[in-house]
């Protein structure tokens, strides 16, 4: 809880008054710290990449010593891997079937994972909208993987997600991470992908792995240094 509330309307390009009026409209998530407001970093990250506000990835990074380097958004798709045709009639079995589908260490026990996914989607819908929905578990620590995963998959039939639009979700990026900064790094990067055009044109079109990877490295390497989560206006919807 180490954000004020000036450290946010830096974050995010506004106004101090802007983010009084959110916190008193319920718009975003805000703690309450001997009488003081406190922000959570990786609530921020989450809260404005579901709303497609623009965000500095400088400010939002962890202020720890570790110098391994982040892994790219490409890496950790390779790893979790692309699937299509996935089942499930609604949020809860659709997230039984990733997680089946999921690479990660046989160590990691699966039914652990699918209960802090769901957990986290009672806290708010993982759908941003336009189809697409990050399942993430919302502390990574607890599941103790070595590398990150994102596991792309592709709904054989769209479902209600709660999603910002109102939309159903046929298209699911699934992200678990080894440490929190993995995590930040991984999200805000694919919060700017999922604004390039070309990537999400083959994503509603499902292509096939090898285009959807070879769309994915053109779109990252377009993000700038340091890399920005570029995004369209606030929605009228709370959190």
């Amino acid at each position: 809880m180490k954000l004020l509330v000036k450290d946010v309307a830096g974050l995010l390009n506004v106004t101090e008054k802007t983010i009084y009026r959110w916190i008193k409209q319920d718009r975003i998530p805000v703690h309450r710290i001997n009488g003081q407001h406190r922000f959570n970093r990786a609530e921020i990250l989450e809260w404005a990449t579901s709303r497609r506000i623009p965000i500095s990835l400088e400010l939002l990074m962890e202020s720890d010593t570790e110098q391994a380097p982040l892994p790219s958004l490409a890496e950790a798709l390779k790893a979790g891997g692309v699937f299509y045709r996935v089942q499930g009639q609604e949020k809860s079995s659709v997230l039984q079937s990733v997680v089946q589908l999921m690479r990660v260490p046989e160590a990691v026990d699966l039914e652990f994972l699918y209960r802090v996914l769901l957990a986290r989607e009672t806290l708010g819908s993982t759908g941003i909208g336009d189809g697409i929905a990050i399942p993430h578990v919302r502390n990574p620590i607890v599941l103790h993987i070595e590398k990150p995963v994102i596991t792309l998959c592709f709904l054989d039939n769209p479902i209600p997600f709660d999603a910002i639009d109102g939309k159903p979700v046929h298209i699911l990026f699934t992200l678990v991470s080894p440490t929190v900064r993995a995590h930040l790094h991984l999200l805000a990067r694919l919060g700017f992908v999922l604004k390039h055009p070309p990537f999400r044109n083959v994503l509603h079109n499902q292509a096939l792995r090898d285009e959807i990877m070879q769309r994915l490295i053109a779109a990252e390497s377009s993000i700038p240094s340091p890399p920005i989560a570029t995004a369209e206006h606030l929605p009228h919807h709370s959190w």
